[in-house]
């Protein structure tokens, strides 16, 4: 092995994940005191991970705890009741959720009778911490179907569609609808995969065309079937993403973050190894080959493919410490304040180039 693959295996760094902080605090036996009851006021839910109210809930308190980040004033938190049982109990909590504002300066909580939405929850903390936030509108992610562009859209063999079809008076369906926003919207970026739904009270005739007799009805119809399959996952966030990238070959989690496996394709892999292990003479010749083999991906894949060519390339050419350089590079972009978009592009770059460690 030449002494340009030993000082680039030896001095490649895999650094970990940017860390994405949530919206909403959360609290712990260790942390509670000094978070709540100091210099801010603090609205804090006390919800156990079961609970179904408490699930109903999650997406509006997630709203609410982005509305008001940037509100120094107010700290929006909460407390896992089945870890914490004992901090609940020093707060009088004996059901789920339980919403209580701590006022700044105080431990003597005031109970949250109000509305569970997000809009009623920001106007109470406005009144109690004097402030002004206003809860912004979120877009959906969820193509809406209509009969004049289902076919178009369901239909279309370049892409992998996931269709609920809803009736606006199901309760199943109100109750999933927040998860299935979340679904819409951790893949929003993927151009070839596509959440979509269809008011099947109103386009009755639509629905049973394919077989849709109850409320919500999942229908998966994936590049290769345009005749539709039942969905058989489970109905979590985490279900639907599993399957979504099972299905697609995606590789996203529940926020929407590439995972470490983006941009990886097989094929490029077993290529890159005989380039590490090369001489510097059979580089180029290797190289050559990952083009021949670039040239018959398509897609996304292909995509992937142009940036395995530009990492081997800048590896011969700028030698030994390339890898190194170019990961620290992208890992501070990656901390910086930068579009989805852009995380993306700097992640599948990252992901590729540890190919090459």
């Amino acid at each position: 092995m030449s002494s340009f693959h030993i000082s680039m295996i030896l001095a490649f760094i895999f650094l970990a994940s940017s860390v994405f902080a949530d919206d909403v605090v959360v609290l712990t036996e260790d942390n509670f005191e000094k978070e709540v009851g100091q210099d801010r006021g603090a609205l804090v839910e006390f919800y156990a991970p079961w609970c179904g109210h408490c699930k109903k809930l999650a997406p509006e308190y997630e709203r609410l705890g982005a509305s008001f980040k940037k509100a120094k004033s107010v700290l929006i938190g909460k407390v896992d009741c089945d870890t914490h049982k004992s901090l609940c109990s020093k707060y009088g909590v004996s059901g789920y959720p339980t919403i209580k504002w701590f006022p700044k300066g105080s431990l003597e909580p005031k109970k949250y009778e109000g509305a569970r939405a997000a809009e009623a929850l920001a106007e109470f903390v406005n009144s109690e911490g004097g402030t002004s936030v206003k809860i912004a509108a979120v877009p959906s992610s969820v193509v809406v179907l209509t009969p004049d562009n289902f076919d178009q859209i369901v239909l279309d063999e370049t892409k992998d569609v996931l269709v609920e079809f809803y009736a606006p008076w199901c309760g199943h369906c109100k109750q999933l609808a927040p998860t299935y926003e979340k679904v819409a919207t951790a893949f929003k970026l993927e151009e070839d995969v596509i959440i979509a739904n269809l008011d099947a009270d109103k386009y009755k005739d639509l629905a049973e065309k394919y077989g849709v007799s109850g409320y919500p009805t999942l229908k998966f119809f994936p590049k290769s079937n345009k005749g539709g399959e039942d969905y058989g996952g489970g109905r979590d966030l985490d279900d639907f993403v599993t399957l979504i990238n099972d299905k697609c070959g995606t590789s996203r989690d529940g926020k929407g973050r590439l995972t470490s496996k983006a941009g990886i394709v097989a094929t490029l892999d077993n290529l890159v190894k005989e380039f590490i292990s090369a001489g510097d003479d059979e580089m180029k010749a290797i190289v050559a080959r990952m083009e021949e083999e670039v040239d018959k991906l398509k897609g996304t894949t292909a995509r992937y493919g142009k940036i395995y060519l530009k990492a081997a390339n800048n590896c011969v050419e700028k030698g030994a410490d390339y890898p190194k350089k170019e990961i620290q590079r992208l890992e501070r972009m990656l901390e910086k304040s930068i579009s989805e978009a852009k995380a993306d592009e700097f992640t599948l770059k990252k992901n590729i180039l540890s190919t090459f460690a």
